[in-house]
């Protein structure tokens, strides 16, 4: 018997005719140029990929936002503050002298840690009474505060150090003329899942709302369904509210079944204004949906489609503060981060929550989630518009 009978691949190999496998070639490639949003996304997602993770993701925060109560303006004092503004640990964003500046500021999620030097601080230091320094740390991101506070510990120190020579060197020997007193607000017992259970919400939401949207609405115009609703006299507009609306009901529903687990099966509070919660929620439910009927008037297949709202899930979940804290991101990323929905619901639902806030605390990220929520719904508008003519 031949070598062909003992090896029936080996026959298969020797009759290929490679004029026909080169014709095949050329015939996927002028495939892959015709679908150039798919080619696009597998070139893209490979470098977006190397930068978020190689640039713009941070295990070791730094640069975490700090306000300082300063009741004592002495010597030692202002070198505290000059080591803690030299430091790559703590941005000092501001200095008051009122605590209920300082309150605001974490509750309102502007700064991570209030540091607070009592009056009368450096006359106890010097007679020896080891007087306080307060540290108030929003908690509620246990990893954001950790490395920071440690980082605390020792500014004081090498702040300190140079001064307590001379007449003051009997203070330089252990333990510290001083103490540190930090009170961890909001998830004193560091639960992680108190951080990572509600901002869930956002990100369930937006994997569900964008997915189902742009994949729904794509699958009409690929039946054909879509030619014959235009037919008729709804107006685009109409289209987009009647398409739309049926998925804030399920939104809805998935709001409460995260809401009601959280509670049963985390014991995670809610300590916020409700009306202020379903506010919000209502308008990141209502962004989300806009952008995935945006992603429907640009995708052509189901499959281009969900492609788009992976490649736009990807940075929505690692810019957002989701899984690292957002102000230890480079600055690029955090203006990246600006503009994505998710990032300021994240916020909010973290703020009510666990920290109490009302209207008045989630201003800051309401109105720009709002006024991302009308820019996706114009330009959705828009492209549904042009894609009729």
């Amino acid at each position: 018997m031949t070598a062909r009978a003992h090896f029936p691949g080996l026959s298969a190999l020797l009759d290929l005719s490679w004029s026909r496998v080169f014709a095949v070639f050329l015939k996927e490639l002028v495939q892959m140029r015709r679908d150039r949003p798919t080619f696009a996304i597998m070139i893209m997602m490979p470098i977006i990929q190397l930068v978020l993770f190689g640039y713009a993701i941070n295990t070791d925060p730094r640069h975490m936002p700090a306000v300082v109560e300063m009741r004592e303006d002495g010597p030692l004092t202002r070198a505290f503050l000059s080591s803690l503004t030299q430091s790559s640990y703590i941005d000092i964003v501001a200095v008051t002298q009122r605590a209920e500046d300082g309150e605001q500021m974490i509750r309102s999620g502007r700064a991570n840690f209030l540091i607070s030097i009592p009056e009368g601080f450096e006359r106890r230091l010097v007679r020896g009474e080891r007087p306080e320094i307060l540290i108030a740390a929003d908690a509620s991101d246990p990893v954001a505060a950790g490395g920071a506070l440690s980082a605390i510990e020792r500014i004081a120190q090498s702040a300190f150090a140079p001064d307590l020579n001379g007449p003051l060197s009997y203070l330089a020997q252990a333990p510290p003329p001083y103490e540190i007193v930090v009170h961890r607000r909001y998830n004193p017992a560091g639960v992680s899942s108190f951080n990572i259970v509600p901002a869930l919400l956002g990100v369930i939401l937006t994997m569900t709302m964008v997915m189902i949207t742009s994949i729904a609405l794509t699958r009409e115009t690929e039946r054909g369904t879509m030619e014959n609703l235009l037919a008729t006299p709804v107006r685009p507009l109409e289209v987009m509210i009647g398409k739309t609306t049926p998925y804030v009901v399920v939104g809805a529903i998935q709001v409460a079944i995260v809401l009601l687990l959280s509670a049963l099966l985390f014991h995670i509070p809610f300590t916020g204004s409700f009306i202020a919660f379903l506010v919000a929620v209502t308008l990141f439910i209502l962004a989300n949906l806009m952008l995935g009927y945006l992603i429907s008037t640009a995708a052509r297949t189901q499959m281009q489609a969900m492609q788009m709202t992976f490649f736009i899930f990807l940075p929505s979940i690692l810019l957002s503060g989701f899984m690292f804290p957002f102000k230890a991101m480079p600055f690029w990323a955090q203006v990246i981060g600006e503009c994505l929905p998710i990032t300021h619901f994240l916020r909010i639902v973290r703020e009510i929550v666990l920290k109490d806030a009302g209207f008045g605390d989630i201003l800051g990220d309401l109105w720009p989630l709002t006024a991302i929520m009308l820019v996706l719904a114009t330009l959705a508008l828009l492209r549904f518009r042009r894609t009729l003519d």
